[in-house]
C-alpha cells in the first residue's frame, strides 16, 4: 500500500480519501501501520461483515483460503454509491494507484 501513500496528494486533490480494509484485527493493523509507516486510514473487518457485502471475501468452503479477504478496490461516492469495483482473485496482485486514480476521474465525469 506504499504506492497509495505516495499518491495520497493526488487522491486528496481529486476529493477522495484512501481507506484500507483488512480482515486482520485492529491491533495488528495498528502495529503494521506504525512499523511500515502507512499514512492512510486502515480499518479492520475482523468479524467479516463488510467484506462479503462487497464480494471481497473467499466464500468457497472447499478453498484453502476460505474466509480470507480478496484484494479489492472500490470507489464509493459521498452518497454511498459504488462507482468502481475491481476484485482480484489472486491476493498477491496489486493495482497501481494510477489505475484507481484514472477510474476515480472517469467516475466523476
Amino acid at each position: 500500500m506504499a504506492g497509495f501513500d505516495a499518491a495520497l496528494p493526488q487522491f486528496e486533490a481529486a476529493g477522495a480519501q484512501v481507506v484500507g480494509v483488512s480482515g486482520d484485527p485492529w491491533q495488528a493493523l495498528a502495529a503494521w501501520k506504525k512499523d511500515i509507516g502507512i499514512k492512510h486510514l486502515q480499518l479492520s473487518d475482523f468479524r467479516r461483515q463488510m467484506l462479503p457485502a462487497y464480494g471481497a471475501l473467499v466464500t468457497d468452503e472447499a478453498s484453502p483460503i476460505f474466509r480470507y479477504p480478496k484484494r479489492a478496490y472500490f470507489i464509493i461516492d459521498k452518497n454511498g454509491v459504488v462507482k468502481y469495483v475491481k476484485v482480484l482473485e489472486n491476493p498477491t496482485m496489486l493495482l497501481e494507484p494510477s489505475e484507481v486514480l484514472a477510474a476515480l476521474k472517469a467516475s466523476s465525469s
